[in-house]
């Protein structure tokens, strides 16, 4: 009876640690980047902030999950033969700005699709979580035969099951050929999604009467971002360079990227940027070299250093809380000029589908959908 009960003492304690911790999403994503995958790619980077914020909305037990995201190229003549044609372009990561970059560098070329081959790769390389509360999917989109190359797809699909991680396919093209190059086999095997889209459909873009203003604020923002150390300066140039990446695909896009950045929990950037982090419990400012400091921060006492990123960080938190409030209003807006739209001819795109899974799957374990 005693080992019974220390037993289910055990197990309880465990369970509670478990929900204590802040839970984690992992997103996996594989592109066939072969020739005809133009529209698929173009797709992907008018949506990725889409998904990251439909991420950043999710709660378990009232925090805000950790992000990681993962990004592979497959089917590229570019790639190494030897590598069955695969690369990891970016391994999982919270920094978005890198996968922003990342994904606006990706070109197509031709190639051999090989979708068993670069899902046992992302199985392998990536560091998954081992916990049972923590959303893991890989998301793969092409548009060839799912069982092309050495390696069967239905072997990693069982290694997928064993980590918790769900496969969820994305076929361009037509449902029932999906179904027939076994596109739908490749996710139901996991207990995934599958999607089939249309990828040289253009995105639809809703224009709302917010996004000037929450462009204005993002400039306002990003003057509070102080580079510090090697990256710092080089990393508050690629913060700029994302989002005239968002920019250059649409008004809209961009407003997505900057609604992301209203929120701290989730566009952190504490290994480049001093007001982040100040938050950090072994961060100390005295440590750093003049040489390692923004130019407003040089030739001032510790004392002087640290009133001024209190002052930096109360500014940056009003801006948040500006755009955050407009992008609630922006939402609301598409979401009433989308019922308009009820009834047309809607086709899934890339970002709506993998928007769709993550939601109903995180559901599943436990997490809660918020604003």
């Amino acid at each position: 009876m005693k080992k019974i009960f220390l037993s289910a003492l055990l197990i309880a304690i465990t369970t509670l640690s478990l929900n204590a911790q802040q839970r984690k999403v992992q997103l996996a994503i594989l592109f066939d980047t072969s020739n005809s995958m133009d529209g698929l790619i173009d797709q992907a980077k008018s949506r990725i902030w889409s998904i990251v914020n439909e991420v950043s909305t999710l709660t378990h037990n009232g925090q805000t999950p950790t992000i990681e995201i993962a990004i592979y190229q497959y089917g590229n003549d570019g790639l190494e033969m030897s590598q069955n044609y695969i690369q990891q372009v970016v391994d999982l990561t919270s920094d978005l700005d890198v996968i922003s970059q990342r994904l606006f560098a990706l070109r197509t070329n031709g190639g051999s699709e090989f979708c068993g081959a670069v899902i046992g790769k992302s199985l392998s390389q990536l560091n998954w979580s081992n916990s049972p509360l923590d959303l893991k999917m890989i998301y793969i989109a092409g548009n060839e035969s799912f069982a092309q190359g050495p390696i069967s797809y239905k072997k990693e699909c069982k290694k997928a099951a064993a980590k918790g991680a769900f496969i969820n396919t994305i076929f361009c093209g037509n449902y029932q050929e999906g179904v027939k190059l076994f596109w739908e086999d490749g996710a139901t095997c996991s207990g995934g999604d599958y999607f089939n889209i249309d990828s040289d459909r253009k995105i639809v873009q809703i224009d709302t009467p917010y996004d000037k203003k929450m462009m204005l604020y993002n400039d306002s923002l990003n003057g509070t971002y102080y580079g510090y150390g090697r990256t710092g300066m080089m990393k508050k140039e690629m913060q700029s360079a994302q989002d005239g990446n968002a920019l250059s695909k649409s008004m809209s896009v961009a407003v997505e990227r900057t609604a992301v950045k209203s929120k701290n929990k989730v566009y952190n950037n504490a290994s480049w940027d001093l007001i982040d982090a100040s938050d950090k419990d072994d961060f100390k400012i005295s440590e750093l070299k003049e040489e390692e400091l923004p130019e407003e921060f040089k030739g001032k006492s510790d004392a002087e250093k640290k009133v001024l990123i209190e002052q930096k960080k109360v500014e940056r938190q009003i801006y948040q809380k500006k755009i955050a409030e407009l992008a609630k209003k922006r939402q609301q807006f598409i979401d009433g000029e989308k019922k308009k739209m009820e009834g047309r001819d809607d086709v899934d795109d890339f970002g709506t589908s993998v928007n769709e899974s993550i939601e109903t799957r995180a559901k599943k374990i436990g997490f809660k959908k918020g604003e």
